[in-house]
């Protein structure tokens, strides 16, 4: 008993010639990324504006250098703004 034979036929596509297999199709559109757009400058100058100056909030409120006594709100704030930097990441391409 031997092996049934293999098929030979000269021209047995899966997929129509020209498409991209579904595994390619999932994994470039999946995330909403469109080849070829860019952000605008500001997006990058948000995002680490956001980052230094909540960064920077905290380390005034450690360091005593801000209005008032050290305050849980000024590290709430400085908080608020590193993931509103985080956030605006997110949006970059």
């Amino acid at each position: 008993m031997g092996k049934p034979p293999k098929d030979r036929r000269p021209n047995s596509r899966v997929t129509p010639k020209g498409t991209r297999p579904m595994s390619e199709q999932a994994t470039s559109y999946a995330s909403g990324y469109v080849p070829g757009q860019v952000s605008p400058p500001w997006v990058p100058a948000l995002m680490f504006g956001l980052l230094g100056v909540g960064a920077l909030a905290i380390i005034l409120n450690y360091i005593e250098l801000l209005p008032g006594a050290t305050s849980n709100w000024y590290l709430l704030g400085g908080l608020g703004l590193i993931l509103g930097g985080i956030i605006t990441a997110t949006q970059l391409h």
